[in-house]
């Protein structure tokens, strides 16, 4: 069974726990569906000041509303538009301090004022994004690009 810890020290010693507890929430369990709602649930739950934390999965090519945590959302998104297009097509994590002046931005969420989109990469080829919103503008900086990335290509190897 999992073992929620307390999330201590610095913001790297913390990521590193979480991509801990993400290893042993998915490392036996081969269903893609059930490995994406505990990460976004975990993600959810590790990350404070957010307020949508989920996955788009791409599928004939347009991104599809996948597992997530949060408000109802957006069900499909075209590549190359909004944030998450935009990450999708650039196959890039895209860091945006304010939503309202990313052009083209989405707004599935009115409360939304920045996001974090990171590619979801397996053998060279897009298979979805990992998206989180806050409702704070710069919320996400470096180090969260650098842990959630990380944390994609952990997930992305399992499922």
């Amino acid at each position: 069974m999992f073992n929620v810890e307390t999330y201590k020290g610095t913001r790297d010693d913390q990521y590193e726990l979480v991509k801990k507890q993400l290893k042993a929430l998915i490392e036996d369990e081969p269903n893609r569906i059930a490995n994406l709602s505990n990460a976004s649930s975990l993600l959810n739950q590790f990350l404070d000041r957010v307020n949508w934390v989920g996955f788009y999965l791409l599928e004939e090519n347009e991104l599809v509303l996948g597992p997530f945590q949060g408000l109802p959302a957006c069900v499909r998104i075209p590549l190359g538009r909004g944030v998450c297009g935009t990450a999708a097509s650039d196959k890039k994590t895209v860091l945006v301090e304010d939503v309202h002046a990313f052009p083209g931005h989405i707004a599935c969420d009115a409360a939304s004022r920045s996001e974090i989109v990171v590619p979801m990469i397996k053998d060279g080829q897009l298979i979805g994004v990992l998206d989180i919103d806050s409702p704070e503008t710069n919320r996400f900086d470096e180090v969260d690009k650098k842990h959630l990335e990380e944390f994609t290509a952990i997930l992305v190897n399992q499922i």
